[in-house]
């Protein structure tokens, strides 16, 4: 029977309240958390721009709230762990980050995620006469058919999202144009991730799937839906073979092709470990002739200590190339 990991807390009941000030701290002033709630804001918000607000459930650090800044989110309602922000968060976040001229909702596609955020959506229009537009990102290749990609779950394919939403946010004068960029950003992103031992819930301590010892689940979702097929420990090569695999099936590149590519922790998986399969990954775009743009190594969106690594490519094309390269600053990415 697998071991439930170690973990250095206060109150797990309070881990949520306590994480978000030592996150609110460590962007030494430029986020704030809003009047103790589970809301982080960014505290140099211009007079007069679209609002891009971010949010899910906590555990994945350092998406969401880690991702709020400029040229990134402007405001991020945070959730309980592996659980949707409520719609009173959401308001409350939208309400404060608003600055006239609309809000653009991005988030990953979740029943309850999608739940929350739409009640409120429609709460700020009728009560406060808000324009909100909602962007659910759905990379998860794993998740379902390409005929039912809006079934698909958003997993690290979202931190692209909000960087090229953001930037967007920050240039556009409009809602329509932030929303017609996100979009578009939401559909060249494709990722699937794999699975080598189980995180934890940190108020009940248990694991959120077992796994035995020789075996990985390949596709597995990010708070431990089941993936498409368990099976023996491979190779880093065999294992990013198959992702590849899935992803230009769905996705296809060819020579020419621009795009940004993530290999990213699902959070105790080694650098060394990440580094091998950014190789290989390598290897397989360099035979088709395939650019890479921009490279992201490293822990941007992560199931507590889950072992384990997903794969997000980006079809790149000039437009999306300038709002994913702009200078940005967030505890979770800078890219200055």
């Amino acid at each position: 029977m697998a071991k439930v990991p170690k973990k250095i807390l206060n109150d797990p009941r309070n881990v949520v309240t306590e994480m978000l000030d030592g996150l609110a701290l460590a962007n030494d002033g430029r986020v704030e958390r809003l009047d103790g709630k589970d809301i982080l804001i960014r505290t140099d918000l211009p007079d007069s721009k679209v609002t891009l607000l971010i949010g899910g459930g906590s555990g994945h650090e350092p998406i969401f709230h880690g991702f709020v800044g400029q040229n990134m989110g402007d405001a991020a309602a945070c959730g309980q762990v592996f659980a949707a922000p409520s719609p009173d968060t959401i308001m409350d976040a939208a309400m404060a980050a608003h600055r006239g001229k609309g809000i653009l909702f991005l988030y990953g596609n979740y029943a309850g995620d999608n739940m929350n955020f739409d009640i409120a959506a429609e709460l700020l229009e009728e009560e406060e006469g808000i324009d909100v537009r909602t962007v659910r990102v759905n990379d998860d290749v794993a998740a379902a058919p390409p005929e039912r990609a809006d079934d698909r779950r958003g997993i690290a394919g979202d931190i692209y999202a909000i960087k090229v939403a953001g930037g967007a946010a920050e240039e556009c004068d409009t809602l329509d144009e932030v929303e017609r960029i996100a979009r578009k950003a939401v559909g060249n992103l494709r990722s699937m991730g794999v699975a080598v031992a189980a995180g934890s819930i940190p108020e009940t301590g248990k694991l959120t799937f077992e796994l035995a010892d020789d075996e990985i689940e390949i596709g597995m979702g990010a708070h431990g839906e089941a993936g498409i097929a368990k099976q023996k420990i491979a190779s880093a090569d065999d294992v990013a073979d198959q992702i590849m695999e899935k992803i230009l099936d769905d996705m296809p590149l060819g020579k020419g092709d621009e795009i940004a590519l993530m290999i990213n922790n699902l959070g105790a998986t080694t650098m060394m470990e990440m580094l091998i399969v950014n190789r290989r990954v390598r290897q397989i775009l360099a035979d088709r002739g395939t650019i890479v743009h921009r490279t992201d190594v490293g822990t941007f969106l992560t199931v507590q200590e889950m072992a384990g690594f997903s794969i997000t490519v980006m079809k790149l094309d000039d437009e999306l190339k300038h709002y994913l390269d702009l200078p940005a600053r967030s505890v979770g990415l800078s890219n200055m």
